[in-house]
């Protein structure tokens, strides 16, 4: 599951998604659920080229990265509202997701993850051992 830390840097994602900066565009969009014993990520990358695409995981940070090129300099744009360059997102995660088998499809402008629950997240059932007392035997 998706681990939420400091309010502020939440507050701060959330306006450079809406509005970008200038060195960071708009970020991605994302869902995120879970399905049985994964955990499912999607992010809108519509017109991205699916080499721009980077995705790393380090500890339990995932980051991902994709890239809409520049408007090219001899086009007389009539109209240029889609953000542009580098955009970029990270996840933190849960100690209950498996890190080690995150998979990634880019689809449709969607690029999907799939990670895991870890075996040890899993609920288990644990068996209770039952000692019984000695009894007398009456002759």
């Amino acid at each position: 599951m998706l681990m939420r830390t400091d309010p502020f840097r939440e507050l701060d994602r959330v306006t450079q998604q809406v509005f970008g900066t200038a060195a960071r565009p708009a970020a991605m969009p994302m869902d995120a659920w879970r399905d049985g014993d994964e955990f499912i990520v999607e992010f809108d990358l519509p017109g991205m080229d699916p080499d721009s695409l980077d995705l790393d995981v380090e500890r339990n940070v995932v980051t991902v990265r994709a890239s809409r090129a520049e408007i090219d300099a001899d086009r007389s744009m009539i109209a240029a509202e889609r953000p542009r360059g580098v955009f970029s997102r990270q996840l933190f995660l849960g100690e209950s997701l498996d890190t080690e088998q995150i998979r990634a499809d880019y689809r449709d402008g969607v690029l999907r993850l799939s990670i895991p629950v870890a075996e040890r997240a899993k609920p288990r059932k644990i068996e209770i051992s039952r000692h019984r007392e000695p009894q007398a035997i009456n002759a």
